[in-house]
């Protein structure tokens, strides 16, 4: 299985972009996908998921201003972004877990069983 991101670059504080996530195999086949993400000397930090169901979980830090969505259709996972903040600035993962459990909805990363490599979002006046 493959996951590999893409839409990250530099954008201005209140900027938006979009992460998208593409999967080798049908989106719908995982329990949760979602989208974490590590700064520069800090850890892994969960940002927002979905799961079979179409729930979705995002972090209050990004709460109101990020959006989490799939196409399973495309086999696609994108991450929606609006009013970019500095402390946004990260490396973002897609990442998918095959099986079921509270680390979904936590937002935490134990429970997922592929990742991408990652794509780099930067923001900077």
């Amino acid at each position: 299985v493959k996951l590999v991101e893409s839409g990250g670059g530099l954008v201005q504080p209140g900027g938006s972009l979009r992460l998208s996530c593409a999967a080798s195999a049908n989106t719908d086949r995982y329990f949760c996908m979602g989208w974490f993400r590590q700064a520069p000397g800090k850890g892994r930090e969960g940002v927002a998921t979905i799961d079979e169901d179409g729930s979705t979980t995002v972090s209050d830090s990004v709460k109101g201003r990020f959006t989490i969505s799939q196409d399973s259709s495309k086999k696609m996972l994108y991450l929606q972004m609006h009013s970019l903040k500095p402390e946004d600035t990260a490396t973002y993962y897609c990442a998918a877990g095959i099986y079921s459990g509270s680390y979904c909805e936590a937002l935490e990363d134990y429970g997922m069983d592929y990742w991408g490599k990652g794509t780099l979002v930067t923001i900077s006046l």
